[in-house]
């Protein structure tokens, strides 16, 4: 099979990695790549939101399966573009995929299907919006509806904090016209969990779970981030919740999305909140998670293309996934600043070494060659260190000494993943 990886990524690496071991490929490509990708895949000169090129591409090649890996171009309408074309697609339709391009569209489909959530009002009147902030209280939530490359969500601990975030996000335009519309939610208290289950339209597979760390810095400080590490399988999530989450969440919203004329295919990124009243629905992403995808790919046993062709053809009711019995924990590097403003093209040694650390995989993220061959950081979430062991210290252990063996003065990182469980 001839496969197109959309996006350039630490999620699209792990997933080049993880489809480039399968018997059944025989060419992978990745669109636009990056410095690790293209150790495993011929990288592409196309962005990822460029979807008459993507396609016209997948055609002229005759690619047999796109596999998208960011949010926008899902958003934007890749699978339909390439099921017009003739042209299998991973990855949700246009009208599915609102799941996460609208926070309103997804609590009114979770609201008709009784997944239970937080409380929330949607408001397009910036001073409407405070007033409420002020009849609730805090701490309370402030979302951007749009799209916000993960950063349009403010848990605010005080009423000035959640007017000062309305005032950015509706005023200020912070994240463009993703802001346009707010909804301000119940703050709910717990442990939050990222659950990601296959999906073909009627029958969903579970796909595990993952703690990620979306602060920027030790004791979950500093502003929020991408995610700066993950680990996997988190303790907090046991077996009866994940049924119960199936349950209560997957199931009634796949089928509620159907009902709408928009069955869901692809990933569904559940974004949990694991309260003393059980696990409640924050979020969905509609495209695996960065990085928690890494922390997932290093665990699975089986063969992921035969799974992501079965979602594309409605054949997940006589599919089952393997899992190694190991744990997982990803470091993320990023280059200092970020979230915030950091310099570009700053150059990394030693990745040779900590590739070497035994239980040792690294993803590259915002990484590129210079000519010269030296590898430079061109993003601010760089690399994704991941480690694997029995247990989970094994795992933090692993990827820690992998951390420390690279030379990067300009790049940061946690030192505290997995603090929750270990």
């Amino acid at each position: 099979m001839k496969v197109l990886v959309v996006g350039g990524g630490g999620r699209e690496h792990a997933l080049c990695w993880a489809i480039a071991a399968s018997p059944l490929l025989s060419r992978l490509w990745c669109a636009p790549g990056n410095a690790g990708i293209a150790e495993v895949a011929e990288c592409v000169p196309i962005g990822a939101e460029d979807i008459p090129a993507l396609v016209a591409f997948a055609r002229g090649n005759a690619v047999d399966l796109v596999v998208g890996g960011p949010e926008a171009p899902l958003t934007l309408g890749l699978a339909d573009a390439c099921a017009d074309a003739g042209i299998k697609c991973f990855g949700p339709s246009a009208a599915a995929a609102r799941l996460e391009g609208s926070k309103a569209f997804t609590r009114e489909v979770a609201d008709a299907a009784g997944a239970p959530g937080a409380r929330w009002r949607r408001f397009e009147d910036p001073a409407a919006a405070k007033a409420y902030v002020r009849e609730q209280g805090a701490p309370i939530v402030v979302k951007a509806d749009g799209l916000a490359a993960g950063k349009g969500v403010v848990v605010a601990a005080s009423v000035a904090e959640a007017e000062a975030a309305i005032a950015d996000i509706m005023e200020s335009r912070i994240h463009g016209e993703s802001g346009a519309t707010v909804l301000i939610e119940e703050c709910l208290i717990g442990q939050e969990v990222s659950f990601f289950a296959l999906c073909d339209g009627r029958t969903a597979l579970p796909l595990g779970a993952a703690q990620d760390h979306k602060r920027a810095f030790d004791g979950d400080t500093g502003p929020n981030t991408g995610g700066m590490g993950a680990y996997s399988p988190p303790p907090a999530f046991t077996a009866a919740m994940q049924d119960t989450v199936m349950a209560r969440i997957v199931q009634p919203v796949l089928a509620e999305m159907a009902k709408r004329g928009a069955p869901f295919r692809g990933v569904l990124f559940v974004g949990l909140m694991i309260t003393e009243h059980g696990p409640k629905l924050i979020e969905f992403n509609v495209r695996f998670g960065d990085p928690e995808c890494q922390a997932l790919m290093v665990r699975l046993r089986s063969d992921l293309l035969p799974a992501l062709l079965a979602a594309c053809d409605g054949e997940l009711a006589d599919f089952d996934l393997r899992w190694e019995p190991l744990h997982s924990l990803v470091v993320v590097m990023a280059s200092r600043g970020y979230p915030g403003p950091y310099a570009k093209g700053t150059e990394i040694r030693g990745l040779e070494r900590a590739a070497q650390v035994p239980g040792v995989q690294v993803f590259h993220a915002g990484t590129a060659r210079r000519e010269d061959g030296a590898l430079i950081a061109t993003g601010g979430r760089v690399l994704g260190i991941t480690g694997t062991g029995a247990t989970l210290a094994e795992a933090r252990a692993a990827a820690y000494a992998a951390v420390d063996a690279i030379e990067w003065p300009e790049g940061f990182c946690r030192r505290d993943i997995g603090w929750r469980a270990l």
